[in-house]
């Protein structure tokens, strides 16, 4: 495996759709409560070193918004997070995450949260944009267990370095 280094001053936790309607949802094979708690442990650890938290947040096309759209506590931005709201699958796409990663000299993603396929689509523009990935797998889950599988043993290794979150807190850990 390859070694996980991470610069604080150049690194950013994207935790994408922690929002009470979807960690409820069905997951697989972690649970809502599981990716939300590993995604609130490396978002204290990122805080803590100083790196920067973005938290990405889906939002549908009706208003108000449907009920449970809001975040979970756990991962609520603080003041000096990010807070970025998508509408598609790419917390890239029509937000203006790709101009405020190289504003504040962002090179490396570590991506959470639910589901797989918004964590990969984002991942992919991420790593199109020159971004290095860690991708914890388990602070990610999906509807569906094979097709989070396939993306864990497949298409994600190919994007970046895929890893636990225990491999991450070490790598932040002086």
């Amino acid at each position: 495996m390859t070694e996980i280094v991470i610069d604080p001053s150049r690194s950013a936790l994207v935790a994408i759709d922690l929002q009470l309607r979807i960690v409820g949802r069905h997951a697989e094979p972690h649970t809502g409560a599981d990716v939300v708690r590993r995604s609130a442990q490396l978002a204290e650890a990122f805080r803590r070193t100083g790196a920067l938290v973005v938290v990405v947040k889906r939002e549908w096309p009706q208003d108000p918004q449907p009920a449970g759209s809001e975040l979970v506590d756990e991962i609520a931005p603080r003041d000096d997070d990010l807070l970025v709201t998508r509408r598609g699958d790419d917390a890239f796409l029509d937000t203006d995450l790709s101009e405020l990663l190289p504003g504040r000299g962002i090179e490396t993603l570590v991506i959470t949260g639910i589901d797989t396929a918004a964590v990969e689509t984002t991942a992919r523009t991420a790593r199109e944009a020159g971004h290095r990935l860690f991708l914890p797998h388990d602070a990610t889950a999906g509807e569906n267990g094979d097709a989070h599988r396939l993306a864990v043993q497949g298409t994600l290794p190919e994007l970046g370095t895929v890893c636990t979150t225990d491999d991450v807190l070490a790598a932040l850990t002086p």
